[in-house]
Formats: C-alpha cells, sequence, structure tokens
C-alpha cells in the first residue's frame, strides 16, 4: 500500500461526512476557505501498481459532498 494526499473542496458542514465515506483514508487538515466551501487534505492508501485516477473517480469523485474538482498529490520516499 503507498499514499496518495487528496485535497478536495467539500461543501458547508460536508466535511466529515465527506471524509467518513472515504475508505482507508487518514484526514490531514480542514480548512475555511474564502468561498465559503471547507477544503480538506486527506491522505489514502492504494495498492501497488494500482490505477489512482480510476482509484479517485471509484472511491472519492463520486462522494455526496464534493463541491469541486480533487486535485492529487504523491509522494517519493526519500
Amino acid at each position: 500500500m503507498k499514499p496518495i494526499f487528496v485535497q478536495l473542496q467539500c461543501a458547508p458542514g460536508k466535511t466529515y461526512e465527506v471524509a467518513d465515506a472515504i475508505y482507508k483514508k487518514e484526514i490531514v487538515s480542514e480548512m475555511y476557505s474564502t468561498s465559503g466551501d471547507y477544503d480538506l487534505l486527506i491522505k489514502v492508501y492504494v495498492e501497488e501498481g494500482e490505477d489512482i485516477g480510476k482509484f479517485i473517480n471509484d472511491n472519492i469523485a463520486t462522494v455526496p459532498g464534493i463541491s469541486r474538482s480533487l486535485t492529487t498529490l504523491t509522494f517519493n520516499a526519500f
């Protein structure tokens, strides 16, 4: 398993509902944005070799309460 970091915007009041709906995740930070939404940075774990885009489309992008597109960050271990 390797971690990826996903940033997304949640509708007001939906941050923890969104986070609870995502499997194999850790909340890294939550931040209120000037647009009135809440930015949520989560760390999720994917299998080595698993297509990250497909994982996000299947497990994150369809969660109700997400109001904007996702940004995915991957980090290599030093």
